[in-house]
């Protein structure tokens, strides 16, 4: 359920939808039903048992992305980021220490593998030549420079 009502495009076709309790609680249930698909919310019941969607931060400057992915407990060389055009697509995969020691039992443990998983859109292209990936006490920042625009090509008209 949203704390803040937002106007819903389905609103111009159905004026009186706020004015309508029943109205409002169906649209309410829509929202929420796509609201991971739109929003980038966690995503960990369709992709499976065990998968986490790392929580983000994007900052945007004039000439770059600043992302910084909260990945505890994860080893450098078992990260995987891709970058193509707009598109990020962060992979990981934390392991779990199972060596058994002779005489000991295991009674409780919440340590676990975990993988990662998180895909989204930028605003504008990348420059993938030079972007930079830096992984740091359970934080993966990545520097993602802004693609410059070419110069403009003036056309002859003919």
């Amino acid at each position: 359920m949203n704390l803040i009502r937002r106007p819903s495009p389905l609103a111009a076709y159905r004026p009186r939808t706020l004015d309508d309790p029943f109205g409002r609680m169906v649209e309410s249930m829509v929202e929420d039903m796509f609201a991971p698909f739109t929003t980038g919310q966690q995503m960990s019941q369709w992709a499976g048992e065990g998968v986490a969607t790392p929580r983000i931060n994007v900052r945007e400057t004039e000439k770059s992305f600043e992302i910084e992915a909260e990945m505890p407990g994860v080893k450098k060389e078992d990260v995987k980021v891709s970058v193509e055009n707009q598109r990020v697509t962060i992979e990981a995969e934390s392991k779990r220490d199972t060596e058994e020691r002779e005489g000991e039992n295991v009674v409780y443990s919440e340590h676990s593998a975990r993988k990662y998983m998180r895909s989204f859109s930028l605003p504008t292209e990348v420059d993938e030549a030079a972007a930079q990936a830096h992984l740091e006490n359970g934080m993966l920042t990545l520097s993602l420079p802004k693609k410059q625009a070419g110069a403009a090509t003036r056309l002859t008209v003919q």
